[in-house]
């Protein structure tokens, strides 16, 4: 039997007033999307540049360990001082970030540079979401926030063409060209600035909240050890004392964060008591879980299309387009039907068994899989992560009263970003940890190919400085270097050709890892409440 949401009290605003404040709220969350797609198809490049493409996970997961952190709080602080300014510090810090990353020197002085970014990004999607919130009926949400999805579609599709562009670059106006990727950023945010300062004028009712900073810091203590282990795991060996003291630390974090949100009551960074709500629970959970392998595949695949069939990065943003394409088509339809509907529940089933057989198709590729089969298997992924991005949002608030409806809303983006958190350090962790033994493995079976071998015997081949440090590296000479991967656009293609089988044999695990997590998401999501939105 279907339920039925309560709706919380809101103002009272005209559909032109909504729409003015709609455009301030759109130009945030682009900023933000736009920055996300961007580096994706520019991560490569960036990580050659700085000489650390194994350890380039952190670009990613700094980001977004410090804006998942800060996620509840804006929710909780915006309840205090109102959205406004949150929202304009949201932006304001995000800008800074990205000022610092355009100035960055190695790969973990960009890591430290993007989590300042990332506190300011943690604001720009679930601020967004919780004023639209404040302003419209339950049922009307999917439709307003299927602009935001249709907004962050379109800087997925833009986003990685723009990131392949400056990356592609030498320098542009006397900078490095991948540095663009993050200073594009500036001038976007301080249109923003001007846009939302003019016309976010939305009165909201202050609630009086006491800030959960101990449950904040507990947090941290707990994520930031066990995602270094997941990543660092690899080269210290995972039972080796450092290992098991950072398990620990992570561990101890846990505690301490359960303790203080006890501690905290209502007035906690994620009460509770909001666990006793079955839709909050369950919600999260599939938020969690599609996060792992939403951010594992969305960084594996720009990485399998620049190392493996290698496209430069304009052409790899260029092709990143079908699941872009998908999340925009399916995130525009489920608004719609959801609109005329009330029901929440078929989403999350049809979004999850999308995804998930997406990545178990993306599993399935190899150094030689068309192009063609790629994007129709990331339209699959993209239709499945469409489906299921603006629904869950909408599960999550369905059991929020107003109080809590800031805090509901950030916690969306909470256990979203901590699973692409895990996921995108674990996934990679596993790609980077398990490569050099696929690469060992295809070429040893590369020595009965009749063309590496006569690759090998070529005389030209063998006199090319470009295959020499390879050849030094295949003959046990020196162990190959991973951190630059340029080098193999400049190999003779019969020798790189095990290489790229490696590469693409990792990947493979990466995504069929990444599709187990999902399969997991699919048979938790029949088990939701079938809501129905007044």
């Amino acid at each position: 039997m279907s339920e039925t949401a309560a709706p919380p009290t809101r103002a009272a605003l005209s559909q032109r007033q909504v729409r003015t404040v709609l455009v301030g709220l759109l130009l945030g969350l682009f900023l933000g999307a736009l920055d996300q797609t961007i580096v994706s198809s520019a991560i490569r490049v960036i990580a050659d540049e700085l000489h650390g493409q194994t350890a380039q996970a952190w670009i990613t997961t700094a980001y977004l360990i410090t804006s998942t952190i800060s996620t509840p709080l804006y929710g909780k602080l915006s309840d205090i001082y109102g959205r406004k300014p949150l929202y304009l510090t949201a932006i304001s810090l995000f800008l800074a970030g990205s000022l610092l990353c355009g100035t960055a020197g190695s790969i973990y002085q960009l890591a430290a540079f993007r989590a300042v970014q990332g506190l300011g990004g943690g604001g720009l999607m679930s601020l967004g979401l919780t004023i639209v919130s404040d302003m419209v009926p339950p049922r009307q949400r999917s439709r307003y926030q299927g602009y935001f999805m249709a907004t962050f579609g379109v800087a997925s599709v833009i986003g990685p063409v723009i990131g392949g562009l400056f990356a592609g670059m030498d320098s542009f106006l006397g900078i490095d060209g991948w540095r663009w990727v993050f200073l594009v950023n500036l001038p976007l945010g301080l249109v923003a600035l001007v846009v939302v300062s003019k016309v976010l004028n939305v009165v909201t009712e202050r609630v009086e909240h006491r800030v959960d900073y101990l449950g904040a810091v507990a947090l941290v203590v707990a994520l930031v050890p066990l995602l270094t282990v997941a990543e660092q795991g690899r080269e210290w060996g995972w039972g080796s004392p450092l290992a098991l003291t950072m398990f620990g630390i992570g561990a101890l974090g846990l505690v301490l964060f359960l303790l203080a949100e006890r501690r905290m009551g209502a007035e906690a960074l994620l009460p509770l008591r909001m666990f006793r709500l079955p839709s909050f629970r369950m919600g999260n959970a599939l938020n969690f879980l599609v996060g792992i392998g939403m951010f594992g595949g969305l960084t594996t695949v720009p990485l399998y299309l620049q190392i493996v069939k290698g496209l430069d990065p304009t052409q790899a943003g260029l092709m990143l387009l079908p699941m872009s394409l998908g999340i925009g088509f399916t995130s525009g339809m489920g608004g719609k039907l959801i609109a005329r509907t009330g029901r929440l529940k078929p989403f999350p089933i049809i979004g999850t068994a999308l995804m998930a057989t997406g990545l178990f198709l993306l599993g399935l590729i190899d150094a030689d899989t068309s192009l063609v089969t790629l994007g129709a298997i990331t339209f699959v992924m993209g239709a499945g992560l469409g489906m299921l991005m603006q629904t869950l949002t909408l599960v999550v608030q369905t059991d929020a009263t107003p109080r809590d409806l800031g805090v509901a809303t950030g916690s969306v983006n909470l256990f979203r970003q901590t699973g692409g958190t895990v996921g995108a350090a674990a996934l990679l962790s596993i790609l980077f940890s398990t490569v050099g033994g696929r690469i060992g493995e295809a070429m040893r079976a590369a020595t009965a190919s009749p063309e590496f071998l006569a690759a090998l015997r070529d005389p030209a081949v063998r006199e090319d400085p470009a295959n020499q440090a390879f050849l030094a590296s295949a003959g046990g000479g020196q162990p190959m270097d991973l951190n630059d991967t340029s080098f193999l656009h400049h190999l003779d293609p019969r020798l790189a050709h095990p290489v790229l089988e490696g590469f693409a044999s990792a990947m493979s695990t990466v995504f069929f890892t990444g599709a187990c997590v999902v399969v997991v998401a699919f048979a938790l999501s029949w088990f939701l409440r079938d809501v129905r939105l007044d």
